[in-house]
């Protein structure tokens, strides 16, 4: 039998907890890119509806799912979901919950030792007199693992490594570590964006230079909240606001599942679940979208961010954007920043520890501390390769597999079972039971229609990248070893108008090689408040080593695909197949695992009719 007895110790500090796990990264990287991309204003309408129509209907369903689970004594989605539907088949879809925590989580602790460091960076001045282009090289080289500033080798690796036992060791303590980090993580977490906040809006245009005549703080709000109401029709941002919603609220991981699963079964969930997603909308929309955005457009106008919006942005531009404030200050707002994320990041990556933790403990009576070593320990073997190949995609790889695909797969599925299978009366009677706060009876028919509806549009409208990404579709160089090396795609290019590139120039060693082509800017037009398109010409720049070397010559045009250069290569393809052999290893481990689980379940006589 299960050893696994523990519940959370108060209401407090299970929202903060749940919040923690919602609050993560995506809310202060992620979301502020994806409303630049997608028009600003013109994002936030469909981001709130899906919230509304998508997140709140998630939220409701796994908590449910969750604390029925938990009655029978599962702690994690193999056999919570085995629980309320017949057949052998349910407990192999809850793989899903385990396996994206943990594929996740393998390149999660990655930028969370990131913002560890930087803010050790921050406070001994490592940024101090950097220029922007120097402050972007400094991640550069932080991440190829080319350099380190403190002395240290491979600092990358040794701060990934840091941030990973500090993980394990909070999750060897049980949930009342995870809630101690919550109730700590969570409002330091808003104090210090709170206070990043007040500073960006006191920016305005006073920081406009010779180079950035029109940068002005006050543009990057008034872009983010200016509403556009013809984006209602537009499928491409309804798509990227759904998408958000899934990264914001950690639905489709398997994370709320778990802690659900802790909670006594009278406590309110309804409640809880409704708190919690509006704690973490509160963070994302008024703090997330308040910091970086007017600060860089207070410093570098509101042109450039549209055009340079990135995950690089928080690392890249951010700390050179601090040091404008001065050295005591930029020293401040570093550890403000860098340590916002940090909080962020651990109580989301404490989350997904659980699942794992819960299974062992579950499943194979192991202790707290062994089953969060083990976590630890796997975290590591699959994890180091999106350190040691961040530059050849391992990073990226594992984030699309499994920080996105597999998020929709299992929401998919998992609304099937609750609304569909377990039944809608009885998924609503398990929501409202003990509920302090009554649910229009519409999310009822939202969740059994609506949000599958939503769901299933979202997934077949990955399908066609889903192809793209299998068969490499967008790369060049699609064999792991060759003697000839082809252009790879440049930016904006695509079948039907391919971009076509001019040699301007080829180093005497035939080791550089500088391309020009034509390229599309974007600027706001105030006056009809609008991103508008203009072309310039831009340069892609290839470097050679050992006995590789240009066969092209100054004057030639180039395209996608044309050979290039000639020598021995190992190209980018081999390294991006390495980590999907990776993440399907992971999965295959464990749906073994749980396979094992279900024989020793048999053998102890614990498998029982859950159904009725």
């Amino acid at each position: 039998m299960s050893n696994n007895t523990a519940s959370w110790g108060s209401r407090v500090g299970l929202i903060l907890a749940m919040a923690g796990n919602a609050v993560g990264l995506g809310n202060f990287l992620r979301f502020p890119v994806q409303a630049v991309e997608n028009g600003g204003g013109a994002f936030i309408i469909p981001y709130l509806i899906c919230f509304l129509v998508m997140g709140i209907p998630l939220l409701f369903i796994e908590w449910s799912i969750g604390r029925y689970g938990g009655k029978f004594g599962n702690h994690s989605t193999p056999y919570i979901l085995d629980t309320m539907a017949k057949g052998r088949v349910w407990k192999y879809i809850g793989v899903f919950g385990i396996f994206t925590n943990v594929a996740v989580i393998c390149y999660y602790v990655y930028i969370e030792s990131w913002t560890m460091s930087y803010v050790l960076h921050s406070v001994i001045g490592t940024f101090t007199g950097m220029s922007q282009a120097e402050t972007a090289e400094f991640f550069n080289s932080y991440v190829s693992l080319t350099e380190s500033t403190l002395g240290i080798p491979f600092e990358a690796v040794v701060f990934y490594i840091i941030c990973l036992i500090l993980n394990t060791y909070i999750l060897s303590s049980g949930l009342k570590g995870i809630e101690k980090v919550a109730k700590i993580g969570m409002p330091m977490l808003i104090i210090f964006g709170a206070i990043l906040a007040v500073k960006a809006f006191t920016l305005g245009d006073a920081n406009a230079s010779p180079e950035f005549p029109n940068a002005n703080a006050w543009d990057g709000l008034n872009f983010l909240w200016t509403p556009q109401y013809e984006s209602l029709l537009d499928s491409k941002v309804w798509l990227a606001a759904a998408g958000q919603v899934f990264f914001t609220l950690s639905v489709g991981m398997g994370t709320i599942h778990c802690y659900a699963a802790y909670v006594r079964s009278k406590d309110d969930i309804a409640l809880n679940s409704v708190s919690a997603g509006f704690m973490n909308e509160f963070v994302e929309v008024v703090l997330g979208g308040a910091i970086v955005i007017p600060i860089a457009a207070g410093y570098l106008g509101l042109d450039w961010v549209i055009n340079n919006a990135g995950f690089g942005m928080a690392f890249q531009t951010m700390p050179y954007l601090f040091q404008q404030w001065g050295q005591v200050l930029g020293a401040v707002g570093g550890v403000l920043w860098f340590g916002l994320l940090f909080f962020a990041g651990i109580t989301s990556s404490l989350a997904m520890g659980t699942p794992w933790v819960g299974f062992m403990k579950d499943e194979f009576n192991w202790s707290q501390k062994k089953s969060a070593i083990s976590f630890g320990v796997l975290v590591a073997i699959f994890g180091l390769p999106t350190v040691f190949f961040f530059t050849q995609g391992v990073f990226d790889e594992y984030d699309y597999w499994a920080g996105t695909i597999s998020l929709v797969i299992f929401a998919l599925l998992e609304t099937i079972v609750f609304a569909w299978i377990f039944g809608i009366n009885k998924g609503w009677n398990e929501l409202m039971e003990g509920a302090d706060i009554k649910i229009t009876p519409i999310y009822k028919y939202i969740i059994l229609i609506v949000t599958p509806l939503l769901l299933i549009w979202v997934f077949a409208s990955n399908i066609p990248d889903i192809y793209d990404k299998i068969t490499h579709k967008n790369i060049a160089n699609k064999a792991y070893f060759s003697n000839e090396f082809y252009a790879e795609a440049f930016p904006n290019d695509n079948s039907e108008n391919p971009v076509v590139a001019v040699v301007d120039s080829v180093s005497t060693d035939k080791k550089y090689l500088s391309l020009t082509f034509t390229n599309i800017k974007k600027r706001f037009d105030k006056t009809t408040e609008t991103v508008v398109e203009e072309t310039y010409q831009d340069t892609k720049v290839y470097q050679f080593k050992g006995n590789q070397e240009a066969t092209v010559k100054v004057g030639d045009q180039i395209s996608f695909g044309t050979p290039i250069a000639k020598g021995d290569f190992i190209n980018t393809v081999l390294y991006l197949d390495i980590g999907r052999g990776l993440l399907l290893t992971l999965f295959v481990f464990l749906m073994i695992l749980v396979y094992v689980a279900y024989r020793k379940r048999r053998r102890e006589g614990r498998i029982f009719n859950h159904y009725s």
